[in-house]
Formats: C-alpha cells, sequence, structure tokens
C-alpha cells in the first residue's frame, strides 16, 4: 500500500524530506520541521512529525493516518454520512480511530453512548499530547474507551450498535483482520435494526482491484452495498473511498439536519459523494 524514506535536507538546510511512496515512481513528500514522536509500540511504528503547512502529522507503520490541516476531510466522511441516515442513532462503536478524529465528529450527535476500541493503548497515548481534540472527546461521559483487538471486541460483545464506523488502518499488520469476510460477519450480528456500518476502504486510485474484491465480498453478506468518495489531501491519490453498509437503509435517505461547525460535509456533498466514475460503477448496488 505505500512506505515511507527519509532524506535529509542539504547542509544549508535544517527540514528533512519524507517521502511516502505509493508506488515505484510516485508518492508524497512533507518538509519536516521537527519529529516530535517516534517509538516501536508492541504493535507498529508511531511517529509524529511538523509540518509548516498540515501541522503535526501522525504516521503509523510508515504510512500518514491523520494530520491536524486536513483531518476533517476524512473524519466527516467516515462519520455523518451513517449518523445522517439514521433517524435516531443511540449507540456507536469506533473500531480502531486511535487518533480521536472520528470520536470528534460522533460526538457532535446526542448519542447515549460511544465505545472507541483500539487496539494499541500507545497510539491513544501519543495523540494525547499530539491530537489535542482527543482529550475533550474522552472526558465525554458518552465515551467509553476500550484497548481492545477490534476483531475479538466485536466477536465477544453483547451490545448491538446503530452505527459501526471501521477507521481501521491499511489491511497490513494489526489493522488486517479488519478488511476480512468474518470480521464482517461477526458486525452484521451486532447491528440494531436498521443499523448503518461505515468502512474506510482504500484509494480508488491506488487500491482499485482491491476495493472490486472488497465489493465482491460484502455483496454476499449485505444487501445494501455502496461504495462512496471524498477528497483527503494526505492519502494516497488525494481521493479516498468508503463503503456504507446496512440491510435496510439507503444512504441516499438524508434523516437529520447535519450538526453545525462541520468544514466539508454538507447534504448536498452527501448525494453527490454516492455518484461513483464509470470506472467504479460497478463497486456499488
Amino acid at each position: 500500500m505505500g512506505d515511507m524514506s527519509l532524506k535529509h535536507g542539504s547542509k544549508n538546510s535544517e527540514l528533512i524530506e519524507i517521502r511516502e511512496n505509493h508506488s515505484p515512481s510516485s508518492g508524497l513528500f512533507f518538509k519536516i520541521r521537527r519529529q516530535l514522536h517516534s517509538e516501536l509500540s508492541s504493535f507498529q511504528k508511531i511517529e509524529v512529525f511538523e509540518n509548516d503547512f498540515f501541522g503535526n502529522i501522525l504516521f503509523l507503520g510508515g504510512l500518514v493516518q491523520t494530520s491536524e490541516k486536513d483531518e476533517y476531510f476524512y473524519h466527516e466522511m467516515l462519520t455523518h454520512p451513517a449518523f445522517m441516515s439514521h433517524p435516531a442513532p443511540e449507540k456507536c462503536v469506533i473500531i480502531g480511530g486511535g487518533d480521536g478524529g472520528t470520536l470528534k465528529e460522533v460526538l457532535r450527535y446526542p448519542i447515549k453512548k460511544a465505545w472507541l476500541v483500539e487496539i494499541d493503548r500507545r497510539v491513544i497515548e501519543v495523540c494525547q499530547k499530539y491530537f489535542p481534540w482527543l482529550n475533550e472527546s474522552l472526558k465525554d461521559k458518552r465515551t467509553e474507551l476500550v484497548t481492545a483487538d477490534g476483531n475479538e471486541f466485536i466477536a465477544t460483545t453483547e451490545e448491538k450498535f446503530d452505527v459501526i464506523l471501521i477507521d481501521s488502518s491499511e489491511p497490513v499488520g494489526p489493522s488486517s483482520v479488519l478488511h476480512g469476510r468474518e470480521f464482517y460477519r461477526k458486525l452484521k450480528k451486532c447491528l440494531n435494526p436498521g443499523g448503518i456500518i461505515v468502512a474506510q476502504a482504500g484509494s480508488p486510485v491506488f487500491h482499485l482491484e482491491h476495493l472490486k474484491e472488497k465489493a465482491r465480498l460484502l455483496k454476499n453478506i449485505y444487501p445494501i452495498v455502496h461504495f462512496f468518495c471524498g477528497p483527503v489531501p494526505t492519502y494516497p491519490g488525494g481521493s479516498w473511498c468508503y463503503v456504507f453498509l446496512s440491510e435496510s437503509r439507503l444512504p441516499r435517505d438524508v434523516e437529520q439536519t447535519p450538526p453545525s461547525g462541520l468544514k466539508y460535509y454538507t447534504t448536498e456533498i452527501h448525494r453527490t459523494a454516492f455518484a461513483l466514475p464509470g470506472f467504479m460503477k460497478d463497486l456499488s448496488d
């Protein structure tokens, strides 16, 4: 899916250049003002870098996960299509999402409870220091933080949810199981009637074959499968794909007024995001 390399600047420059390679001949680069954090946790390498334009950037396993500048593109599009398509969501679980951006968006709604299930406690602790929105979200009385494998949590929980959000990293390392058939079968059993699942799915440019494989897998489990897209400047290709799953609800049935304070998501964006380009049309129903 990609890898990262470091290139030190010239003698006249204090900046380090970081490159995230998306193919053998293309990728992203960042000029880094400072490396704020670096460690190898029990699960992955966790790094935070400071960039003059994007602010603090979180890397997990050498891949960009979020930045202060553009986090809202991804977190709003992962969260609000599900919540806006449900008339009265009360319980939500986020699998992954240790940076807290998705939790921040979920808590904009008058829900009763939100579970954040993150396998790597160190991701939570590092992001509490460098991404200030997480601390406020964890202080919310509706939040329950669970340090656990998301697959095991879903397999053993007795809770039923109105919205399930899969905010996993790429299908490598500790997140690989969150992309498989058995995991999605387990998710289905955890939904309340009328419940909705939205999962991040990958880049329509670099991961198209993976998206096609995922579409075939999901259509054998869920009667409603709709992929949709939105921009994320720091992700491969600058555009990202998500998938909306349900047994009864359609993603174009907008049921609510969006919360105030959003930067990207609108009801117009919601409807147009599900209009896929020609090369992706066979992904959805």
